[in-house]
């Protein structure tokens, strides 16, 4: 789903020659990796970049140099579809439910997995503040398309005066994104928006989430079911989300009696009239920042400082608002929305944990066409004992196989980084089923079959079929899509324009870590 008639992603490629601190063997220069700042990306180039090793920190968007950095860094996803809670995932979501209940407190905190299910990310911003960009906005704003790339041929240098004159202006509006023009503002809940109110207890007439002849037994569990939003809320901009739709989850994540419990069994379970705490799990859209998002900042950056400060032993005066902004709410994600996507849209979001009227914790999230993909988790160190990172990180398989529901494509839930090489990384690989991506053919490979190739060594080629090739590799480099004096233009073209030096070096392996599709969609600014 790219963005038809939208604005295209606009990349600055940064290469990768310098080695960074290594947050896992602290090895001082060791973390080597390829970069690139975003300006703009829209979530289907984003999609296919994460599908090839990419990730961000903020609009910095990174791809480890597999073989050579000093902890490889695998991308790992989870089959949100069929993934099954583990006997320590039920722990955890127990907890949550007699804490919530009953107000039960453990006398000892559990350390079976880290706390803080997304550590790696913590020291990302180190290279994107030595990466950020430093060009003008107006450079950045296409004006016009140079149409001699319907007819390029790097051989052939005939017409090659004619294409100087052969810039067609193109009218700035249309470069906008499609949703500004008929959509509400992005991040705000649309007037139109269907919600879902709980159905009435004993109603009759056609229910469409409620199947046909069904048990008295079922009717009452049903029931008991509809003081679920009264503990355990999940709502999107503010407004309740489908109330209906977390019933018929709960209704078909069982369809045998005797079936292991699912998440949503402990999730959306109803709670007693009586329950001590209420939990509510609230999406914001934080980019573009929505009104929510912009009324709870402040309060959301206080819980990150905290954490950071009690977690990673920051000093005070390091984790500044401006750390806050430009690494876990800056992103260059455009916010889409699609007739069969989320009803909440696409783009980047902050999963907020409302503890009785107070953000507890803060999952920062991306919503993408075929994935929720996981960027950071930050919690309020009080409440460690109720093991955040886990829970959080099962709320949002949940919260994926909800968004399921309206986007069929929508089923993977990615988890940033596999790091065998650090022992404390690997519980990533225990939310089974899960895969990790092959750095060399960028195939998915179920974990099981991945881990006997890492045990002998930290840099692997899962892909076992010696023949198999990477198969969106760049096969045209003539064919990647440049802006330079804010015209857009194939690199055949602007290679023959170009002064000094040649640049062929640098953009080809831009094309070669991007891939050809990406090349060919997203633009490659060059000054």
């Amino acid at each position: 789903m790219a963005a038809a008639g939208g604005s295209p992603s606009i990349v600055e490629y940064f290469g990768g020659e310098d080695g960074y601190r290594c947050g896992y063997c602290k090895n001082e220069t060791g973390n080597l990796s390829h970069g690139m700042w975003a300006h703009s990306m829209t979530v289907q180039d984003y999609q296919d970049l994460i599908d090839r090793g990419w990730r961000r920190s903020g609009k910095y968007v990174y791809k480890p140099i597999m073989n050579q950095t000093c902890c490889p860094q695998y991308t790992i996803r989870c089959q949100a579809l069929h993934f099954q809670t583990s006997k320590s995932h039920k722990k955890v979501l127990k907890k949550m439910l007699k804490f919530l209940s009953k107000g039960d407190v453990p006398k000892v905190v559990s350390e079976e997995e880290p706390m803080d299910s997304h550590i790696e990310d913590a020291g990302t911003c180190d290279f994107a503040y030595k990466g950020e960009s430093h060009v003008s906005q107006s450079e950045l704003t296409p004006l016009g398309v140079d149409h001699t790339e319907r007819a390029e041929d790097e051989d052939q240098d005939t017409g090659e005066k004619k294409e100087e004159g052969n810039v067609q202006k193109v009218e700035s509006d249309s470069l906008r994104l499609h949703a500004d023009k008929e959509t509400p503002v992005p991040g705000e809940p649309s007037h139109s928006a269907k919600v879902h109110a709980p159905p009435k207890p004993g109603r009759k007439g056609a229910d469409l989430s409620k199947p046909p002849c069904r048990k008295a037994k079922d009717i009452r569990k049903e029931r008991k079911l509809q003081k679920l939003l009264q503990n355990q809320t999940c709502t999107v901009e503010g407004s309740q989300l489908q109330a209906a739709d977390q019933v018929f989850l709960l209704q078909n994540s069982k369809s045998k009696t005797n079936q292991p419990k699912t998440i949503e069994d402990f999730v959306f379970v109803s709670l007693p009239d009586d329950a001590q705490h209420k939990l509510e799990v609230r999406v914001v859209r934080s980019s573009p920042p929505s009104s929510q998002f912009k009324a709870t900042f402040q309060e959301s950056y206080q819980v990150y400082k905290r954490y950071q400060m009690v977690v990673h032993k920051d000093p005070p005066d390091k984790p500044t608002i401006n750390q806050f902004t430009r690494f876990l709410c800056d992103s260059p994600l455009e916010a889409e929305n699609a007739p069969n996507g989320p009803e909440c849209g696409y783009g980047s979001f902050h999963q907020q944990y409302w503890l009785d009227g107070k953000i507890i914790a803060v999952g920062v999230i991306d919503i993408l066409p075929y994935c929720v993909s996981s960027v950071y988790l930050y919690y309020d160190p009080d409440y460690s004992f109720l093991s955040l990172g886990v829970y959080s990180a099962l709320r949002e398989i949940a919260f994926t196989r909800q968004l399921h529901e309206k986007a069929p494509d929508l089923c993977f839930y990615y988890m940033g980084f596999y790091i065998h090489s650090c022992p404390k990384m690997r519980y990533k690989g225990q939310y089974r089923p899960s895969d990790l991506l092959c750095p060399e053919t960028y195939i998915w490979m179920p974990i099981e079959q991945c881990l006997p190739l890492l045990e002998h060594s930290k840099y692997c080629r899962f892909n076992q079929d010696g023949k198999a090739v990477d198969e969106g590799r760049i096969k045209e480099l003539g064919r990647v899509r440049v802006l330079h004096k804010r015209t857009v233009m194939p690199y055949s073209v602007y290679k023959k324009r170009r002064k000094g030096p040649s640049d062929e070096a640098s953009v080809q392996q831009y094309a070669s870590l991007v891939g050809q599709t990406c090349s060919e969609r997203m633009l490659l600014f060059r000054s």
